[in-house]
């Protein structure tokens, strides 16, 4: 029965450009904003996707994608936001590169084909990969302390960054990660919900698996941060750092080696519901749909369910029960809000406040296959008369994902050019 305490009016459309689009989410979303809404140098939507995909040459990214500080010496894409949100699709970005030297493809291709990895691990597992997978991890504690804030250089460069950018290179993730569980001794699952408020490309898939390897969780090595690496990958920040006489990163944490889990999710070495975990390989049609429903999975124009219906409407609803609990940042919410404006510059879009399974239902609605549980669970409620199969990079398999070499060594490869 649908609860009309859950059901809002329509919101207006975000208007394109800054400062507006940060005073629409204070004023549209009151409910989920907390402190005053800034947004990210990043900008949303499809069209600053479409122009970092374009900019990036993936030419020097072996050498330099773990470059730290100064900024210019990076090499990472950032392109990750626009990936997590399915602005750029795993198979496009993977076509892009490959004019590129051979080195530097290989060495991005495998970065995706990671992001693929953490995808099938979530598709698969769900809710259990908030569970250290392999080998006890400490999870959850009391954190009185943001062991990321003071006089540390690289942890209060980093920490500022994830803040008020709302992305990091990968090492820098890294450092945040190990400094919290490894040296700090901290629940690994309170900070990687800290990085999922803040990351525009924050996901529970590739977030979970990166702290997961990071803190030893799926390996059994966790990786442990130094004043080497800072030295290495950020030349000349120690020398600037109040601390840099009395570093409290000098020496290497302890080594750690975590105990086997003595109950290790069978699903983790095979999966009793490929067709579950994959999806559709067509469409599934059972009737006309008169809208699109989008999720922040896949906003992109090449959205199958989008693409498939070009005249319908797109509707997309922040979830407002769901988003209370996350208390998302709100450079997030402006990233969100920014590429449902563009979107609304190429056709007819419906934003909505409330639980979607209230606002859409009994709406006649296409939507494309997510694989993440909690699109499976409301498209249960929901009803999609039209699905769309999702664009995988790799199709999974019911293979081991104990690693990422297990998982690649039982895959048929990347989809794209077969």
């Amino acid at each position: 029965m649908t609860d009309p305490t859950m059901i809002r009016l329509p919101l207006p459309l975000p208007p394109v450009g800054r400062p507006a689009v940060a005073e629409w989410v204070a004023k549209s979303l009151p409910s989920l904003v907390r402190g005053p809404v800034t947004a990210s140098a990043i900008v949303g939507g499809q069209q600053s996707a479409d122009a970092a995909l374009a900019a990036f040459d993936v030419t020097g990214y072996a050498r330099r994608r773990n470059e730290v500080w100064p900024p210019e010496r990076r090499g990472a894409s950032g392109l990750s936001p626009y990936i997590r949100h399915g602005l750029l699709p795993l198979p496009r970005v993977w076509e892009h590169v490959g004019d590129g030297p051979a080195d530097d493809v290989a060495k991005f291709r495998d970065e995706l084909l990671w992001q693929e990895y953490a995808r099938h691990l979530y598709a698969r597992l769900g809710s259990a990969t908030r569970r250290s997978l392999r080998y006890s991890v400490v999870e959850h504690g009391d954190v009185t302390v943001n062991p990321w804030e003071g006089e540390a250089a690289c942890l209060s460069l980093a920490w500022r960054e994830l803040v008020e950018r709302g992305w990091l290179p990968n090492q820098a993730r890294m450092w945040l990660a190990s400094h919290w569980s490894v040296r700090s001794g901290l629940g690994w699952r309170d900070g990687e919900d800290v990085f999922y408020r803040h990351l525009l490309d924050g996901s529970r898939a590739a977030n979970r698996a990166g702290w997961q390897w990071t803190v030893g969780a799926l390996t059994g090595k966790a990786y442990g941060f130094s004043r080497w690496q800072v030295e290495k990958r950020a030349p000349g920040l120690c020398a600037q750092c109040p601390l840099s006489d009395r570093c409290p990163i000098g020496d290497w944490p302890a080594e750690q080696s975590p105990e086997p889990r003595t109950m290790v999710d069978p699903r983790v070495r095979r999966d009793p519901d490929l067709e579950g975990t994959s999806g559709p390989v067509a469409a599934i049609v059972t009737g006309q749909a008169n809208a699109v429903w989008l999720t922040a999975e896949s906003l992109g124009d090449e959205d199958p369910a989008l693409a498939a219906h070009p005249d319908l409407p797109a509707v997309f609803v922040f979830d407002e029960p769901l988003l209370a609990r996350l208390r998302l940042a709100p450079t997030r919410l402006v990233f969100l809000a920014e590429t449902l404006a563009d979107l609304g510059t190429r056709r007819a879009v419906e934003i909505w406040l409330g639980d979607p399974t209230q606002v859409l239902h009994g709406r006649a609605v296409a939507g494309t296959f997510t694989p993440v549980p909690g699109w499976q669970r409301r498209a249960a409620l929901i009803g999609p008369v039209d699905i769309r199969p999702w664009t995988w990079l790799v199709r999974p398999h019911d293979g081991s994902l104990t690693s990422f070499t297990a998982w690649a060594r039982g895959g048929r490869g990347p989809v794209v050019g077969r």
